[in-house]
């Protein structure tokens, strides 16, 4: 019996694919959704314990003001990664990818399910923290809408390195590999904790070749309305990276390159 489709996409098999990997997350709410608001939390507590007033301003914004953009980006960084390397990942070590490559669903459909789960887990993080920091700081959101968008941008774009990165590992520690010594240094070698400005040469510099850093830049930007790069020039940057990544993604889904046995 053929499958049910509305159009060109099998809606019902793209749902359930996104409900499993939502599900997949929520079952352990407490490790996926409360575990990185209380790494957050720790950061801001040991910064503000270990600094104090000391630390004075940066980019004429209290430290503990500048830092919360940083911090909630670099959660939902990581959470948007962990969700589809470790969904792929697991699957291939399990031997279950099967379930997944066996139904009749495109190389779209395919992404879009895989996406749905990271759109969602780190969405949710976000909301979580951002909050959070907003009570804790007291400060407002100076542009809500860019906010939205490079925390959206950072969703896609880690989504879709954590698919490659899935696709590419052959066991766990080939993953870990991946997150401790790429996506790790990159989100916390981007800014998050300090000002690019204040990096001598050639450092500085290096910072604008790391498409993390706009990202950070830009929500910090988004909330706070301070920037250390031209935030259009942020946005651009993060769109052409995020179109490429998940453009390779499709393409390596389509082919099931390192996904067959």
């Amino acid at each position: 019996m053929g499958v049910r489709r509305f159009g060109r996409v099998n809606w019902l098999g793209l749902r359930t694919l996104a409900r499993r990997e939502v599900m997949r997350f929520m079952a352990v709410w407490q490790q996926t959704i409360f575990a990185p608001l209380m790494t957050a939390g720790l950061f801001v507590l040991v910064f503000a314990l270990a600094l104090g007033e000391g630390r004075g301003e940066v980019m004429g914004l209290p430290y503990l003001v500048f830092l919360g953009p940083g911090i909630m980006m670099m959660t939902v960084i990581q959470n948007a990664f962990a969700n589809t390397s470790s969904s792929i990942t697991s699957a291939k070590v399990q031997g279950n990818i099967v379930d997944t490559l066996m139904p009749p669903l495109s190389a779209g459909e395919m992404l879009a399910g895989y996406m749905t789960g990271s759109v969602v887990r780190a969405g949710l993080v976000a909301l979580v923290i951002g909050t959070g920091m907003l009570a804790v700081t007291g400060a407002g959101v100076a542009h809500p809408a860019w906010a939205v968008c490079f925390v959206l941008l950072a969703i896609l774009m880690l989504g879709g390195l954590g698919i490659l990165a899935g696709i590419l590992a052959e066991k766990f520690d080939q993953m870990s590999a991946i997150n401790n010594f790429i996506i790790m240094p990159l989100s916390f070698l981007s800014g998050t904790f300090y000002s690019v400005q204040s990096l001598p040469q050639p450092f500085r510099s290096l910072s604008h070749w790391n498409p993390i850093f706009y990202l950070i830049d830009g929500a910090r930007y988004g909330v706070t309305g301070v920037s250390d790069a031209p935030v259009w020039r942020g946005l651009a940057v993060s769109l052409a990276v995020v179109l490429a990544v998940l453009y390779l993604a499709w393409r390596w889904l389509k082919s099931g390159y390192r996904m067959k046995a």
